[in-house]
């Protein structure tokens, strides 16, 4: 192979210009974002020797993605923790929470899935207490119901997405809080 350089024993190193190449496909395929491709091409540039720089691309670039890894787990659990109050009253509200404020200092992601998820919970109620009152003009019961299968639906699909590294707005929710910055 041309423009690879190996050793005994040791894996295949990247070029830099194999690399480089590398890294723009995975930066055109959406795989990384512009701040992770900037960063990439400056270690790759500027940074440590070749074999170190070959680790970066493990797995298609999830090598470098220890810390968005551990962002998507938090969120996916974050996300599905809504779904603690079917189980223990109150937990639904309380759990996301507790995730999303021991979460954000350590991983700068989560806050958005944290209030997106609060502003679900908090739309959510306000939902249930409109349709608790309208039962009395009998309206209250099919939009209950509704509420009901959404309640379990929203979380699971936000959950995937967050899985994927993706940002989903619950429908219907109402923004009550919004993200700095």
């Amino acid at each position: 192979m041309p423009n690879r350089k190996t050793r005994p024993g040791a894996k295949t190193v990247l070029s830099i210009a194999e690399e480089l190449e590398r890294l723009a496909q995975l930066h055109e395929s959406g795989a990384i974002d512009d701040q992770e491709y900037s960063s990439a091409k400056a270690r790759i540039l500027d940074g440590p020797p070749a074999p170190v720089k070959a680790a970066l691309f493990d797995d298609f670039g999830a090598g470098s993605a220890t810390m968005d890894d551990e962002t998507r787990r938090w969120a996916f659990l974050l996300h599905l923790s809504v779904l603690a109050g079917f189980a223990v009253p109150v937990a639904g509200l309380v759990v996301p929470i507790v995730i999303w404020q021991l979460k954000k200092p350590d991983l700068p992601g989560i806050e958005a899935h944290g209030i997106n998820a609060m502003n679900w919970i908090m739309s959510l109620m306000l939902y249930s207490a409109v349709g608790i009152v309208l039962i009395f003009a009998i309206i209250g019961i099919p939009i209950l119901m509704a509420l009901g299968t959404v309640a379990i639906v929203f979380p699971i699909i936000a959950a995937i997405k967050a899985n994927n590294g993706e940002l989903w707005k619950y429908p219907l929710s109402i923004s009550f809080l919004k993200q700095h910055g």
